[in-house]
C-alpha cells in the first residue's frame, strides 16, 4: 500500500523541512500541528492543519489537538479488515500512513538548574506518545518515525517504491516503544525524586548508547557502553577523548574506579588503577609531586594501568607519564605542551574531564547503583560517605600523632575503594602496600606488608572492615606499623585493642564499614 498521508509533529525540528519537501515530491499529503505546521507554512511547504482533519480546534493551550478519533482511527485501522474499512467510510475518516513525531523536551527541561515543578509537568507530552504508540502498534500498515536519523531510510524507500518495507516498519516500531519507555522512565524517576521516594515497587532505568565496544571483559563477550540521560559531570560518560584508540570495556571499568578514588581528594592527587583496584595513590603540593608518589607506590603494577589526576597535566608531568606504558590518562585538562608530548604515543587514550567538573565525594549527591544478578538486580546507594574527624574514636592508650592521623585519614579514603577484604598501608602521603579481594583479612594484610617491604615499618594501616580477632594487629606490629584505622564493632574488639596497646600502636575506630564486592 502506498503512503498517501503523513502527520508531522515534532519538538526537535532538525531536518524536518527538507524531509517534508521530499515527502511532498513523492505525492504525499502533509498534516501538521502547532509550531511544526507554522514552520512548514513559513518555508512554503504545502501542509494542512490538524483541525482540518479533526474538525475540532486545538484547545486548552494546545494540550488537546491530536487526541481525536479522526487521528487515532486513521492510525489504528487495519487496512485489510472489512469491518474497519466500513467504519472508516461511515465516519468519513481517512487513513494516516506515516507518522513523524518527537516529544516535548522533558529531559532538557528538568536538566535546567532553575526548573520549576510546574514547568517540568507542562513538558510531559501526552498526545505525542499516544500517536506514536498507535502508529507503532499498527506497523503492519503504518510507518512511524521518532528519530531524524531515520528520515533518510524512509525517503529512500518511499521514492523507490511509494511505501516502506515491513522490515523497516518493524524496526522503527521497536524504536518507538524503546523511546516512549525511556521517556516515561525519565518522568517516573523525576516524580520519585520530587516525592522523596526511593526503591519503588517497580524499578525502571533508562540509558542512552554512547558506543558499541569491540568486546566485553573478554573477546568472546559482546558489549556496549551506555550513559544515564542526566549523568553528573566529571565522570567517564561525560569525558572528552582527546587522543588514542577507542576505549574498551575494561578501560571504562578501570577509569570509573580511578575517578571514584580521585573524588576523595581536594588537594592535588593522582590515582593509578589496575583491574579495578588502586595500585598507587599519591597526594602532594603539585600534581607532579602527587604523580611521583603514585608511581613510587608500585612501579611494577602501574605498567599498563590507568592514571587519573585532579589537576591540569603540565609538560613536566607529561614527560614522566610518557616514560611508561599506560592505557589511559584522565585529567581535567592538558596543557598544549603536555598534549604535544603525550600524543606522540599512538595508543594512549587521553580523556579530558573539564575544569571544575570533578566534584569531590562530599560534593556529589548519592546516586543509585544497579548490579545485575542472575534473574534480577540489586540496587543500592553509592558509597559517598566522608569521614568526620570528630567521629573518630581513639580506643588505645596511645592516641595517633598529628602526622599519623593525617596518614590514617589518607589511607581510609583509599581503602574504601579497594575490593574486600582490603588492607592498605600508607606513609608520606602515598600508598605503599595494597592487599585486595582476599578471603580473609590476615591474607590481605600479608600481601600489603609484603608489597610495602621496608616501607611497611613506620607506615599506618587502614582496613575496610573490623578485625574479627587480634591476629592482623599482631602481624602489623611485627612489620613496624605504628597506627591503625578500622571500623570497629567486632565482638572481639578488646583482643585487637589489647594487641595494639601491647605493641604501642595507636588505633582509631571509624564506626563505618566500607565493604566493596
Amino acid at each position: 500500500m502506498a503512503i498517501k498521508r503523513a502527520l508531522l509533529s515534532v519538538s526537535d525540528k532538525t531536518g524536518i523541512v527538507d524531509f517534508a519537501r521530499q515527502l511532498v515530491q513523492a505525492g504525499i499529503e502533509l498534516i501538521s500541528t502547532g509550531g511544526t505546521h507554522q514552520l512548514l507554512q513559513d518555508e512554503g511547504v504545502p501542509v494542512i492543519g490538524i483541525s482540518d482533519v479533526t474538525g475540532f480546534p486545538e484547545v486548552l493551550d494546545g494540550r488537546v489537538k491530536t487526541l481525536h478519533p479522526a487521528v487515532h482511527s486513521g492510525l489504528l485501522a487495519i487496512r485489510d479488515n472489512a469491518a474497519h474499512q466500513k467504519t472508516m467510510q461511515e465516519l468519513e475518516f481517512d487513513y494516516i500512513d506515516l507518522v513523524v513525531v518527537n516529544l516535548y523536551p522533558f529531559k532538557n527541561t528538568i536538566a535546567k538548574s532553575d526548573v520549576s515543578y510546574a514547568d517540568a509537568i507542562e513538558n510531559i507530552d501526552i498526545g505525542g506518545p499516544t500517536m506514536l504508540r498507535s502508529a507503532a502498534k499498527n506497523h503492519a500498515f503504518v510507518t512511524v518515525v521518532v528519530d531524524a536519523a531515520d528520515y533518510g531510510a524512509v525517503v529512500e524507500q518511499v521514492m523507490e517504491a511509494g511505501d516502506t518495507t515491513l522490515e523497516l516498519r518493524k524496526r522503527l516500531a521497536g524504536k518507538v516503544f524503546r523511546h516512549t519507555a525511556a521517556y516515561d522512565t525519565l518522568i517516573s524517576t523525576y516524580m520519585l525524586e520530587q516525592n522523596g521516594e526511593t526503591l519503588p515497587e517497580t524499578y525502571t532505568v533508562t540509558y542512552e548508547k554512547v558506543q558499541d565496544l569491540r568486546y566485553g571483559e573478554n573477546p568472546h563477550q559482546q558489549a556496549a557502553f551506555y550513559q544515564k540521560p542526566l549523568a553528573q559531570a566529571g565522570n567517564i560518560t561525560t569525558a572528552e577523548q582527546l587522543h588514542g584508540k577507542e576505549l574498551s570495556y575494561n578501560n571504562i571499568s578501570d577509569a570509573n574506579a580511578a575517578l571514584a578514588i580521585l573524588r576523595e581528594f581536594e588537594e592535588p592527587a593522582v590515582v593509578a588503577v589496575k583491574h579495578m583496584n588502586p595500585c598507587g595513590v599519591g597526594i602532594g603540593a603539585t600534581i607532579h609531586e602527587a604523580y611521583e608518589k603514585a608511581y613510587a607506590a608500585d612501579p611494577t603494577s602501574i605498567f599498563g594501568g590507568i592514571v587519573a589526576a585532579n589537576r591540569v597535566i603540565e609538560a613536566n608531568t607529561a614527560e614522566l607519564l610518557a616514560g611508561i606504558f599506560l592505557e589511559i590518562i584522565i585529567a581535567p585538562d592538558f596543557s598544549a605542551e603536555a598534549l604535544a608530548i603525550l600524543t606522540k604515543k599512538k595508543n594512549i587514550r587521553l580523556l579530558k574531564l573539564g575544569i571544575d567538573s570533578l566534584q569531590t565525594a562530599a560534593q556529589r549527591k548519592a546516586d543509585w547503583v544497579v548490579t545485575s544478578v542472575d534473574g534480577g538486580m540489586l540496587v543500592q546507594q553509592s558509597d559517598v560517605h566522608t569521614l568526620d574527624v570528630a567521629d573518630l574514636e581513639i580506643v588505645t592508650e596511645r592516641a595517633p600523632s598529628e602526622a599519623e592521623l593525617k596518614q590514617l585519614l589518607f589511607g581510609w579514603k583509599v581503602v574504601k575503594h579497594v575490593k574486600s577484604n582490603a588492607i592498605l598501608l600508607a606513609r608520606d602521603n602515598m600508598t605503599v602496600g595494597v592487599g585486595a579481594g582476599q578471603m580473609n583479612r590476615v591474607g590481605a594484610a600479608k600481601i600489603a606488608i609484603d608489597q610495602a617491604a621496608t616501607l611497611a615499618s613506620g607506615s599506618v594501616l587502614a582496613s575496610d572492615a573490623f578485625f574479627p580477632m587480634g591476629d592482623t594487629v599482631e602481624l602489623a606490629a611485627q612489620a613496624g606499623i605504628t597506627a591503625i584505622i578500622q571500623p570497629g564493632g567486632s565482638i572481639r574488639d578488646e583482643e585487637s585493642i589489647a594487641a595494639a596497646n601491647a605493641n604501642n600502636i595507636a588505633m582509631v575506630f571509624t564506626k563505618v564499614r566500607h565493604f566493596k564486592h
